[in-house]
């Protein structure tokens, strides 16, 4: 497996796994420690926050690429299938400018957070870094919208059919 198909295929699912594993870890620790030795970390459930977080924002992506997220395309399905294109076309450039918005709103934001010096309470880590999810997250739809576009007129079916995600 190349590198190129591994950043297009793999990338959101290994982050996901990986944040997934720390934080079952760390509220197994917690919640041991917590029964066994009536005290626990301070910063687990902390950490564990931002991880769900981040978890959140790379599945958003990851549910664009597989044409997870939820549709309503009864409407759409009355039409023949270049208007049905059309119409798919016009929700995925909706999507992209909201995406591209977060995106670009959540780097400013993310800047902000980054000038003020906030950190976290708990952990003492900047808070730009959990912040960092929301820009990530928004510049990962952006390019999954875009191969979706794409994969909307170089190919005759559903894209997500075609490549047997579903």
């Amino acid at each position: 497996m190349n590198l190129k198909l591994i950043l297009d295929k793999k990338v959101e699912e290994f982050i996901i796994v990986i944040t997934m594993i720390v934080m079952v870890l760390l509220m197994f620790v917690q919640s041991t420690s917590r029964y066994l030795l009536g005290n626990s970390l301070s910063w687990g459930s902390e950490l564990a926050q931002y991880l769900h977080v981040w978890q959140i924002w790379i599945g958003a992506s990851l549910a664009v690429r597989m044409q997870s997220h939820i549709r309503v395309d009864v409407f759409i399905k009355l039409f023949p299938p270049k208007v049905q294109r059309f119409l798919n076309l016009i929700a995925l450039l909706c999507w992209f400018v909201f995406a591209a918005f977060l995106a670009f709103e959540g780097s400013k934001y993310v800047s902000d957070v980054l000038s003020s010096g906030q950190t976290s309470p708990s952990l003492h880590v900047p808070m730009w870094i959990p912040y960092l999810a929301i820009p990530i997250g928004g510049f990962l739809m952006v390019v999954r919208l875009i191969q979706q576009m794409y994969l909307l007129f170089t190919k005759q079916n559903e894209p997500a059919e075609l490549e047997g995600e579903k």
